[in-house]
């Protein structure tokens, strides 16, 4: 009983630190709260709520940012989404969907930049190479009606997580999935030509890839430190109390070997 208080004690004592830090998010974790509150809001159709939260939120990015510069890109990336979101909101002519999709694409890009593993874009993952087998098929099959509807909805979903995929692939690429959408994109009454093909199967590849680069670290490193330090400490804490024990052991038979000899 007494090995198991101290065990408890002191992973206890260890996870105090980390307690702690998480009743007091940063200001970039504020900001990603409100970008999910406001989404919510609109997602309940409370859409003068959402445009308070908006509101709340530019004062915030303001103070924030001397705490924590963006990038040029950033910046830029989140002033654009955001404007997008505020004017969903605050147009009565822009219908629930439309709302919907902005201000989720204003959610994803908070959470790309204040995420460092697994940011929630890499969700939509299914949904883009469904949708992209979808016209694939509609592609090799000629059918041009149902690769436009598929192309489309490809599009629709591609444009919510683009902008948040911007801050976390490398410009490189981004650039070279634009070249080949702009491909598509122009080449539809011919999409049963080889090269039709060959763009929409190299598409199809850069796609997959970068989901696929994205998942590949699933574990947040700055748990790492806690995983092994609290191992650690608990190996060495029963290490110690294991040679206590044996060291008392020996005593105990040292001394019952004396009183038998006496």
């Amino acid at each position: 009983m007494k090995v198991k208080s101290i065990l408890i004690s002191i992973v206890l004592i260890f996870m105090i630190p980390i307690f702690a830090i998480a009743e007091e998010p940063s200001p970039l974790e504020k900001l990603d709260d409100i970008s999910d509150e406001a989404l919510q809001m609109v997602k309940y159709q409370r859409y003068d709520d959402a445009k308070r939260l908006l509101d709340y939120f530019s004062m915030e990015f303001d103070s924030s940012g001397k705490k924590r510069p963006f990038s040029m890109d950033e910046l830029r990336i989140i002033s654009i989404s955001h404007d997008e979101a505020l004017e969903a909101v605050a147009s009565p002519s822009i219908g629930h969907a439309e709302k919907m999709n902005r201000l989720t694409k204003f959610r994803l890009v908070m959470d790309a930049i204040a995420t460092s593993h697994q940011p929630l874009w890499t969700e939509m993952e299914d949904p883009i190479m469904t949708s992209f087998g979808t016209l694939k098929d509609a592609a090799a099959n000629g059918n041009y009606n149902l690769f436009n509807e598929s192309f489309n909805s490809f599009l629709s979903i591609y444009e919510v997580i683009y902008p948040s995929m911007r801050i976390d692939v490398p410009a490189e690429k981004i650039g070279q999935l634009d070249t080949r959408i702009k491909y598509i994109e122009e080449s539809r009454e011919t999409i049963a030509h080889a090269t039709s093909q060959q763009q929409i199967a190299e598409l199809e590849t850069d796609l997959q890839k970068i989901f696929d680069d994205m998942r590949e670290d699933e574990a947040d490193p700055s748990l790492w430190w806690v995983i092994i330090s609290t191992g650690s400490i608990i190996i060495m804490t029963l290490s110690y109390v294991g040679f206590r024990k044996y060291k008392g052991d020996k005593e105990y038979e040292k001394n019952r070997s004396r009183d038998f000899k006496e």
